[in-house]
């Protein structure tokens, strides 16, 4: 899903979006899998 997607689903703009994603990752609680293309972004554990 992308973060427009996320933004129109959850009802917020796409940039809180991405700023909260953002924040998630400094705080090692999402991490990527794989390559940029074909990748995929999960929880941490």
């Amino acid at each position: 899903m992308s973060a427009k997607e996320l933004a129109e689903h959850v009802g917020i703009s796409s940039r809180k979006i991405e700023q909260n994603i953002a924040k998630l990752k400094e705080w090692g609680l999402l991490k990527r899998i794989g390559p940029a293309k074909g990748g995929h972004w999960e929880l941490a554990k």
